[in-house]
């Protein structure tokens, strides 16, 4: 029996890994630390080893007899600070992946993102020729995910089996940290007044599961291949989450420089700022991404775009149903007030433009 070891087991794309591994037939040895949540690993059959990935001699004892390794573990919050980051995105995978070229594994499958590739210009989109260009936006998760992609190429020189996978915006059920779905359990509250102009690629957790198998399976060393589905405009985006949710979308598309403005005057004032100056700018990007590669190598078919949306959907209202917006729900009228305004505005001012 092969014998894996999968970080960050309990997380959104970890635990759908993990359910998929064991229904291969792994021995699944999962990394563990003492606040760590495993309600998503709940009825498996799976090997808790306490382990940091911080922890080099941790790290060292938990890859002792492993096979193949899933390093999926990493934290993306665009709020935390630059610093944790980058030791649990970079140092983290930096140790992972040189204990595991030390045990001498068969095959590791390491979790990038498609922040590593970087946004496409806008309008189009990118594949994984794109040379990286997104460190001038100052995105500390992005250029966090770009070095730890590169120390996964790093180690790959050395004679590491890795393959790498770039998952885009990935939703669906099981999302317990409030990673990447937290802009639907954030609309479903009705926190999400105003959106700028931007886009974003939807994949399924569980087609993101598929897709690290292939990778196992059929992908080529030293390769990344970008899993992704629909791309979405946040208009369209937000259309489509309140027409499956009974929730209004959010009235009030604002010019970059406003946001920009109104964000930087929510950071300045006391508590948890309903928006922040990075979050504004990563929306205002163009994340639109093709995955012909992972489907032309990997025989990979992700499902159809809009079961994502109603899986996650229904997973907040079954996990949060007293902090969610009830059905039918419709944003404050001062807000609806206010982009009716705007819009009439700017429709004014277009026509007297010459």
């Amino acid at each position: 029996m092969t014998t894996t070891l999968l970080t960050g087991g309990a997380g959104l794309i970890g635990s759908h890994v993990a359910r998929l591994l064991i229904a291969r037939g792994d021995h699944v040895r999962v990394t563990v630390r003492e606040r760590t949540r495993l309600t998503n690993l709940e009825g498996l059959d799976f090997e808790p080893v306490t382990c940091d990935i911080l922890d080099r001699r941790a790290v060292r004892r938990a890859l002792r007899g492993v096979d193949r390794v899933f390093h999926t573990a990493g934290l993306a919050n665009l709020r935390a600070p630059s610093h944790q980051l980058f030791r649990v995105n970079v140092d983290g995978t930096r140790v992972v992946l040189e204990e595991a070229l030390r045990a001498g594994v068969e095959r590791v499958v390491h979790t990038s993102s498609t922040a590593a590739i970087g946004p496409a210009p806008r309008g189009s989109t990118a594949d994984e020729t794109q040379v990286f260009s997104a460190g001038g936006f100052g995105l500390a998760y992005v250029n966090s995910k770009h070095e730890a992609e590169k120390e996964a190429l790093r180690l790959a020189a050395r004679g590491l089996p890795v393959v790498i996978v770039n998952p885009a915006h990935t939703f669906g059920p099981g999302d317990v940290n409030h990673t990447s779905t937290e802009i639907v359990r954030r609309f479903l509250r009705r926190e999400i007044p105003a959106y700028v102009d931007g886009a974003l690629n939807i994949v399924d957790a569980e087609d993101v599961a598929h897709g690290h198998l292939l990778a196992d399976e059929r992908g080529v060393v030293g390769e990344r291949y970008i899993l992704g589905n629909r791309n979405f405009t946040l208009d369209r985006l937000f259309a489509d989450l309140a027409r499956l949710s009974g929730v209004q979308a959010p009235a009030i598309k604002l010019p970059l420089t406003v946001a920009y403005a109104v964000a930087s005057a929510a950071e300045r004032m006391p508590g948890r700022p309903l928006i922040t100056v990075e979050e504004v700018r990563a929306s205002s990007l163009w994340w639109a991404f093709r995955s012909t590669k992972a489907k032309r190598v990997l025989g990979w078919k992700p499902s159809h775009h809009e079961d994502s949306l109603v899986k996650t959907i229904a997973w907040y209202r079954e996990n949060e149903p007293n902090r969610l917006a009830p059905v039918g729900s419709r944003q404050p009228i001062a807000l609806r007030l206010t982009a009716e305004v705007m819009h009439h505005g700017i429709g004014m001012l277009r026509w007297l433009t010459p």
